[in-house]
């Protein structure tokens, strides 16, 4: 499975929640729910954040950092477990930081 495949299986999979995007990002794929970033596809797979409600629904998962310099993210065991995943993903909400407003351009020309 190719990772746009893969992308489009953990979309499905996760289609019960409000609020699921991806967005392509360097070959990769990056998942957001409620706007906060959660997971994403990379190398070795599909990888979530690695919080204490991620850590409780997959204890068999150990951290893996996605690429080189990367905070470590826990390889997801609960893929084809559609429940689990997405109530693990509903836990991890509250652990996660709010996404950043992004910065506008002033131009500094008049």
């Amino acid at each position: 499975m190719n990772s746009k495949e893969l992308a489009e299986f953990v979309e499905d999979q996760l289609s019960g929640l409000d609020g699921i995007r991806k967005i392509p990002m360097m070959g990769g794929w990056i998942f957001y729910c409620q706007e906060k970033i959660f997971g994403g596809i990379y190398e070795p797979g599909f990888m979530v954040k690695n919080t204490a409600a991620a850590r409780a629904a997959m204890p068999d998962s150990e951290p893996d950092p996605p690429y080189s310099g990367a905070k470590p993210m826990l390889p997801v065991t609960i893929l084809e477990d559609r429940e689990r995943l997405q109530e693990m993903v509903r836990a991890m909400l509250p652990e996660l930081p709010e996404r950043k407003p992004r910065r506008t351009k002033i131009s500094g020309k008049q």
